[in-house]
């Protein structure tokens, strides 16, 4: 039980983080417009964001490794309030770009250590289950924080969507330091190893196939917001209920995936991939019903939430024996994929409408399955290897 409850406290660290995050997605084109840029210049909020991230991901980790963790979680959710609140007096949009962008240089250390701990709770059969109720935070922070922020922004205004990523933040922020317990720091010889781990070649392989579905997922999504209004004609409230809907959906779908990952890795991505491959084949021909709309999100919403799983997954199986060094590498590679889908993205709307934006995350997703193929051959000659007699 005392175990369980380490999990939720993590996940809702993992929920404020998760908000502040993506919660710009829902609020895109009224920060375009408040600021008066492009909505693909805008996109640069969630894609520079992701690229502090990935720039600092492993060297945050490796300098910070010596601080006791529980403070330092505390201390990133800290500076996650701080630059909410910076973002709502910010005069410009380079100023606003620079306060969103600087907590993504502490992101990895959170991600990390709740991640790794997660896993090192149980045994490692039920790992797959055990992360997937830590990124449970991130699923519900996409059913309550982002369709919330949105529908305040366009109630209120944009500066009111940044009140609440502070106000989410600064309760994560006292729950850590109230409720968790102290979480050991790994034993330093472990870090030794951690240069070995790069020697893997299905490390690689694992890298590449979570870069591209994760970059398949965010080609589309990170400009999910703009997509319903002008291609299927959904006004602010209506977008906003269907942000709701798509994060309702996608907490089945991050415990299905926790689920069927605990059966099968390399099934449960390929079955993902396809499975992605054909909601956004079905997007593409969505009318402007609404009824249909929620119906079709609340499918996409469903597959869409396993894929950060699913890619951590992948990541960490390469190399269980040093989980937490691992997982700084998966939060580079993640956030690297994010700044790759939103700029795919964002190229895919300026030269042929946001309409075809669907095809950027098809590109993805087809580059993605031919890894995973790649992957297959590497396995199965391995073993052929393994077994030959010298």
């Amino acid at each position: 039980m005392k175990s369980k409850r380490t999990l939720y406290i993590l996940a809702l660290g993992i929920f404020g983080i998760g908000t502040t995050e993506f919660g710009v997605i829902g609020i895109l084109p009224q920060l375009a417009t408040a600021f008066d840029v492009s909505i693909e210049k805008a996109g640069w909020l969630l894609s520079g964001f992701a690229l502090a991230v990935a720039v600092s991901g492993p060297f945050m980790m490796m300098l910070l490794s010596f601080f006791k963790r529980k403070n330092l979680m505390a201390f990133v959710l800290g500076i996650f309030a701080l630059s909410n609140l910076l973002s709502i007096i910010a005069p410009n949009f380079g100023l606003l770009l620079a306060a969103r962008i600087l907590p993504g240089f502490f992101h990895p250390v959170y991600w990390s250590i709740a991640l790794s701990s997660a896993a090192n709770l149980v045994s490692e059969k039920e790992a797959p289950r055990a992360v997937s109720i830590v990124f449970g935070g991130f699923t519900i922070a996409s059913i309550l924080g982002i369709p919330i922020a949105t529908l305040m922004a366009d109630v209120f205004n944009w500066q009111s969507s940044f009140i609440l990523y502070a106000v989410i933040n600064v309760i994560s922020f006292a729950g850590i330091l109230l409720f968790l317990p102290n979480i050991p720091i790994p034993d330093k010889k472990a870090a030794g190893t951690n240069s070995s781990i790069f020697k893997k070649k299905v490390l690689w392989i694992n890298l590449l196939v979570a870069c591209f579905i994760i970059a398949a997922m965010y080609a589309t999504y990170g400009y999910m917001a703009d997509y319903l209004g002008k291609v299927n004609r959904m006004n602010g409230k209506e977008i906003s209920i269907l942000l709701f809907i798509f994060g309702v959906a996608g907490i089945f779908g991050n415990q299905l995936a926790g689920k069927f990952l605990s059966k099968s890795i390399y099934i449960t991505t390929l079955l993902f991939i396809l499975s992605l491959g054909v909601v956004h084949l079905l997007l593409y021909n969505l009318g402007t019903e609404f009824i249909s709309v929620a119906i079709m999100i609340a499918i996409w919403g469903l597959v869409h939430s396993g894929g950060f799983l699913i890619s951590n997954i992948n990541v960490t199986s390469s190399a269980p024996e040093s989980r937490e060094f691992i997982n700084s590498i998966f939060t580079s590679c993640g956030n690297i994929a994010v700044t790759l889908g939103t700029s795919i993205g964002g190229f895919w709307i300026a030269h042929f409408g946001i309409h075809q934006i669907i095809w950027s995350s098809m590109l993805c997703l087809a580059v993605s399955f031919l890894i995973l193929l790649l992957k297959k051959t590497e396995i199965v000659s391995s073993d052929i290897i393994k077994k030959t007699p010298a």
